[in-house]
């Protein structure tokens, strides 16, 4: 089979994909009382092609754009006909039509493969009509506005910010500092999200394991917010601790793999307390559990004064622990990993296992990992009494001591 065949046949299931889609959608109605079938979009993909091997073989792009034309006045006028009888004002057919033609041209004056992507994703365009009007007629104006904020602020500020240190000490990056901002508050959307279509008990565990994945203290934060409409808190604050079950887990997987040794250092104190806020987190979504769950209540996903407050402090901590890193040296190293870990744990952790090939010895990598960790835990719960009710902080902050007290014992012990 030459390549010429194999990309009008291409163009042709292109056509059949999508023509099965419309075809099964007006499978009821009476025989030749449709504009287009799937016998006419298989036709449409392939009349593309041709157009477009025609065009590459007269090297004219006029014969591909008259033919264009051409098939979409026909095509138009056809479902007006019909549009008129059945008192119908969709477009979406005459704009299928239309796809379908030009992706039967590109399979063949261009990348088969990509037309080939775009067909399948027509076709599943057009077959979650119900879905995607369902999901419109369920969002609030608050969600969408959330979702045009979140994509300003990824699309949009993100890409102009620079990305480089703009102070001598190697702490503020404009860049990843607003980049933190935006990953809280996919955080926030993502967690609400799931809250919304898993229900609140599931809902709350599924986003809590997903996003401290990424940071614990956006969770926190996160849930901590949700928490002032909620009846009852105290399975925001299990779900809070379940993250920083994950985040201690997360350091621990990151130190394996770049510092075993450093690893065996800090593994028993950091698995036990890790093992606490397991425990913690089950008593706590156990306790809601026996009681009936409440309704969903509408609240915006994520505000943009928090996230802008947020981004300030990191700024600040992120400079602070420069300049004491590049003031004390060695001796400054507990006091940086504590400030800097206070907001992001994996980069206060990541400095402090680059100074294990400086002749820093493991102990104090070791101690300056369990530091950020523990500064990581106590800026959690600072951003939980700044930003939830006390009867979400409170019981955290139990959880919290738990986990702490776990850790040294083991440390101690050992």
């Amino acid at each position: 089979m030459d390549s010429l065949t194999a990309r009008l046949a291409v163009a042709l299931a292109i056509g059949l994909l999508v023509g099965l889609e419309r075809g099964w959608r007006e499978r009821d109605a009476p025989d030749r009382s449709r504009t287009a079938g799937i016998r006419t979009f298989g036709i449409s993909g392939l009349l593309g092609g041709v157009f477009a091997a025609l065009a590459q073989a007269l090297t004219a792009n006029s014969v591909l754009v008259a033919g264009f034309l051409a098939f979409a006045g026909i095509f138009a006028w056809y479902k007006a006909r019909e549009a008129s009888h059945d008192e119908d004002f969709s477009v979406t057919t005459v704009v299928a039509g239309l796809a379908v033609f030009a992706l039967g041209a590109l399979s063949v004056a261009g990348d088969f493969r990509v037309a080939a992507a775009g067909g399948a994703a027509l076709a599943a365009l057009l077959a979650s009509r119900e879905v995607l009007h369902g999901l419109l007629q369920r969002l609030t104006w608050l969600e969408l506005r959330s979702a045009l904020i979140l994509a300003v602020m990824t699309a949009v500020v993100l890409p102009l910010l620079p990305d480089r240190t703009l102070d001598p000490w190697g702490g503020f990056n404009p860049r990843e500092i607003w980049l933190l901002t935006v990953l809280m508050a996919s955080i926030s959307f993502a967690g609400y999200v799931a809250v919304r279509v898993l229900g609140n008990a599931r809902g709350l565990i599924v986003s809590a394991l997903a996003g401290a994945v990424v940071s614990s203290t956006a969770v926190t934060l996160s849930l901590a917010r949700t928490a002032n409409a909620a009846s009852s808190p105290l399975p925001f604050a299990g779900a809070a601790s379940l993250a920083a079950m994950v985040s201690i887990l997360r350091v621990c997987l990151v130190v394996l793999a770049l510092a075993p040794s450093v690893a065996a250092f800090i593994a028993a104190p950091a698995l036990a307390a890790a093992l606490a806020f397991a425990a913690c987190s089950a008593i706590a979504l156990a306790i809601h559990g026996q009681k009936p769950e409440n309704a969903a209540t509408t609240r915006n996903p994520f505000e943009l004064a928090p996230l802008l407050i947020f981004a300030l402090l990191f700024a600040f901590a992120s400079t602070a622990s420069a300049v004491s890193a590049s003031q004390f040296q060695e001796q400054g190293l507990l006091a940086s990993s504590a400030i800097a870990g206070a907001f992001d744990v994996d980069a206060s952790v990541l400095s402090a296992l680059r100074l294990v090939k400086h002749s820093i010895s493991i102990e104090t990598v070791g101690h300056a990992v369990l530091a950020a960790l523990m500064a990581n835990a106590v800026g959690r719960l600072s951003l939980a009494v700044f930003a939830g009710p006390v009867r979400f902080w409170l019981p955290l902050a139990g959880m919290t001591l738990a986990a702490a007290a776990a850790g040294y014992s083991a440390m101690q012990l050992l």
